[in-house]
């Protein structure tokens, strides 16, 4: 599922909800609008008025086909949740849109999903030849499966007992007859946190959800807690045993909003602490700084001040190119890059330039700008980069290449600095990585995060997905 027409990570999922509080539905848009950095694939909302479930699932972003009243008039009610997505497993298609519903024998069901499970093909194939049928290819309606078929009576006891049957990273958003419920994975690889809005519960993968609507952030939800809204309050249920959080290091490194909360700080700091560790470990002679945007911009400011040498917008995105674009011939493909990023001449030309980026997956996009960089006129392009090589592939809800496109997996340094054409490449450390998050230096034996992309330490068995990529 990686495009390759991108050089980065491509994004995961966000999953918003709400209970109890008139015009949910809009409210779940506006958190939905504020996630759309997750995932600009699709986008739905399920809303329940007290009697009827109401769905409306579309392709494209949350403001292209939320933004009339008679979208939002099909979806009235007290409650809803909702889903920006991403594809990680499951085909680009309509019926692939979450969230997913169900009308099971205990009622309705409807669930979104962030993260990706990673026994979906062994649990599928054992539903298959028992008799179930699929509607989608997505890995979330496994989950709906599982509930349905699990012998428990209680919803909860329902849903516990396919927790226990699935492996992976996952944040769940779940809405019953009754019940709103968040479910973070043990090792709480993916991202879920729990707001209040004028005494109605809020549930977001990030607190810039939060802050669209004008919610309070309560708290984090933790790893491997289920928590259960109703009428009667907020319940807290950890059924399993509990074990240390290792949360995604790249939600930090690329995938939340700068303006989210982590761990009491804002994204933009730990991005801007990455920058600035980049520049206490490399000391390069140069004129200017100049991020690759808009993912370099945060690291850059911060190795621009730590360094001494001027911040320059010597590079200017495009918001307004599309992720589909159609490339119709050859001659016309080598152009992509310039539909995105155009250099700007004045910050460039008889200087000595350092590019800053998050990251570097395939490493065609790097090549194509350094190689823009120098025909604007500069002197050298040095090519720095805010997080260690990325070495092995995500299986758990982020879309990554194959090992055999991983560029810093295939080449070394020198090799990777002369492909992408730049005078001097250079990564952060591991253990630059982790002092920038505020954090002691990685322990082998107990990591603080989930940062198998760089050290091939997975900590959910990723076997069966590396059998079937064979």
């Amino acid at each position: 599922m990686y495009c390759k027409a991108t050089d980065k990570f491509r994004e995961e999922c966000g999953v918003f909800g709400i209970f109890g509080t008139e015009e949910a539905s809009v409210l779940t848009t506006l958190g939905l609008h504020s996630l759309q950095h997750r995932g600009q694939e699709g986008a739905g909302i399920v809303s329940f008025d007290g009697k009827s479930f109401h769905s409306v699932r579309k392709q494209g972003l949350v403001g292209d086909n939320f933004n009339n009243k008679n979208i939002l008039s099909q979806l009235p009610g007290k409650t809803a949740i909702g889903h920006v997505r991403y594809s990680t497993t499951g085909e680009s298609k309509p019926e692939n849109l979450q969230p997913l519903f169900a009308n099971l024998a205990i009622g309705g069901f409807a669930c979104a999903h962030n993260g990706n499970l990673t026994n979906t093909y062994s649990i599928k194939k054992k539903l298959v030849e028992s008799g179930s049928i699929f509607q989608t290819s997505s890995d979330t309606e496994i989950i709906l499966q599982l509930v349905a078929r699990s012998k428990k009576k209680k919803i909860i006891d329902k849903l516990i007992d396919t927790l226990i049957q699935i492996k992976g990273a996952y944040s769940l958003v779940i809405l019953t007859n009754k019940k709103l419920i968040g479910v973070r994975d043990p090792f709480g690889i993916r991202p879920l946190v729990l707001g209040n809005k004028n005494g109605s519960p809020v549930l977001a993968s990030e607190t810039c959800a939060l802050d669209m609507i004008g919610a309070k952030y309560v708290r984090d939800i933790e790893n491997g807690e289920i928590v259960v809204i109703t009428e009667s309050g907020l319940e807290s249920i950890k059924p399993f045993k509990k074990i240390q959080e290792r949360p995604c290091i790249f939600e930090r490194i690329y995938f939340a909003s700068p303006d989210s909360l982590v761990g009491n700080k804002t994204v933009y700091t730990y991005r801007k602490a990455l920058g600035e560790q980049l520049a206490i470990e490399n000391s390069i002679l140069a004129d200017v700084v100049v991020p690759i945007p808009d993912s370099g911009v945060s690291a850059a400011i911060g190795f621009s001040q730590k360094s001494k040498i001027p911040f320059e917008l010597g590079i200017i995105r495009s918001h307004y190119v599309g992720r589909t674009f159609i490339e119709p011939s050859q001659n016309i493909r080598q152009f992509g890059v310039k539909l995105k990023h155009s250099v700007n001449r004045s910050c460039i030309e008889n200087k000595k330039v350092i590019l800053i980026d998050d990251s570097i997956v395939r490493g065609t996009t790097a090549s194509k700008i350094v190689k823009m960089v120098y025909e604007a006129g500069a002197k050298e392009v040095h090519l720095g980069i805010s997080c260690p090589p990325i070495l092995h592939p995500d299986f758990y809800g982020i879309d990554t290449p194959n090992y055999n496109q991983l560029i810093a997996f295939k080449s070394n340094l020198q090799e990777i600095t002369k492909l992408v054409g730049a005078k001097s490449l250079f990564f952060l450390s591991l253990s630059g990585t982790y002092k920038a998050m505020g954090c002691n230096e990685r322990n082998s034996k107990s990591p603080q995060f989930t940062d198998h992309c760089f050290t091939g330490d997975y900590p959910i068995d990723v076997s069966e997905i590396l059998k079937l990529n064979r």
